[in-house]
């Protein structure tokens, strides 16, 4: 009868761990895998001098270079170790040196690099800033001066995610900061005019959130999948693309895009049919097909007269690992971005 016992409880244990570890597969984005495609998670890319940079999630933020946009080669991290102000009071739970879902933008001379750092499922995130003069890495100026926090979420103060930072600079040469994953949905806010802080007096805004059932408690993420937003500017639109639905689940990821677009970088975006995307509206861009199970987490690069969507999928055809997707962005005559994936 012990020995029945015993064995049972040794069983429970066992399927337990395997139910533990599928779920942190599930979860946590899969390791970079070249073999058959450039493994990325939340790339975001720029060109400078006809050289194309992608930046994504990782260990000190991940950097890579290519010419051609099919291969890639792999570049020192930004960060050799993490920034002094990334302390487990400002973050609890943040993971050594794990930087999240970078942007990278260009003005005036500056490259600003906006990353985050968070604990997964938490709000206690916060967004900090760097800035180069270069990003090539042969450079003598080639040199990473980090600014420290911008934005800082506080479980039970604020129902919105400091996480995927993204920033546009209006026809004012004003700079504004987008982010956010979850809870509330996707803000805006205003920053200084060297884009190392929020100007003062701090105005937030939503631009754009899926419903959520209003019993939840605040710390918990909730069920409006939303995140990841990206705004760039064409003619008279500003487009706002933003990620819905779940990442992270390998081959059951069901990520996929979604835009609106204004006249005012602060909006209201509307998608297609009119309605508002602070009101759970959005017209897809890309979404899962037979080659991805899930895409999103979306950047625009403009370069050579051409607009390139970037993104992450989760491969089909090699059981769900994440990828660098880049594609030209179609524009019809309605001025609607579309992707053939």
């Amino acid at each position: 009868m012990r020995l029945k016992f015993a064995f049972t409880i040794l069983l429970f244990s066992l399927i337990l761990s395997i139910d533990c570890l599928n779920a942190q597969n599930q979860l946590s984005p899969p390791l970079p895998d070249d073999s058959k495609g450039f493994g990325a998670h939340d790339p975001v890319m720029i060109n400078q001098d006809s050289v194309y940079y992608v930046f994504t999630t990782g260990m000190g933020v991940p950097m890579a270079s290519s010419i051609d946009l099919i291969t890639w080669k792999r570049e020192k991290p930004v960060f050799e170790k993490a920034p002094e102000w990334v302390t487990p009071e400002i973050v609890p739970g943040w993971r050594s040196n794990s930087m999240w879902a970078p942007d990278i933008q260009f003005f005036n001379g500056t490259y600003y690099l906006f990353y985050s750092v968070s604990a997964f499922a938490k709000n206690t995130s916060a967004i900090g800033v760097a800035t180069n003069k270069t990003l090539h890495p042969n450079s003598l100026d080639y040199k990473w001066i980090d600014h420290g926090m911008v934005v800082q979420s506080i479980p039970n103060r604020d129902l919105w995610n400091a996480i995927d930072p993204n920033l546009i600079v209006d026809e004012k040469k004003q700079g504004w900061l987008s982010f956010g994953s979850f809870w509330g949905g996707i803000k805006l806010v205003k920053l200084s005019p060297d884009f190392l802080s929020v100007c003062k007096p701090e105005v937030w805004q939503t631009l754009a959130r899926q419903p959520r059932t209003f019993a939840l408690d605040d710390t918990d993420p909730g069920d409006g999948t939303i995140e990841a937003p990206f705004i760039m500017k064409r003619f008279q639109y500003y487009y706002l693309f933003v990620s819905l639905d779940y990442c992270c689940r390998g081959l059951n990821s069901d990520y996929n895009v979604v835009v609106g677009r204004s006249r005012n970088v602060e909006g209201p975006y509307v998608d297609e049919n009119g309605i508002l995307l602070s009101r759970g509206g959005g017209t897809s861009v890309a979404k899962g097909n037979e080659d991805w199970a899930g895409v999103g987490h979306n950047g625009i690069c403009y370069a050579d007269g051409k607009y390139y969507f970037v993104c992450h999928g989760y491969d089909k055809h090699d059981n769900g690992r994440s990828k660098l997707i880049v594609r030209e962005i179609n524009w019809g005559r309605s001025e609607w971005p579309a992707i053939n994936l």
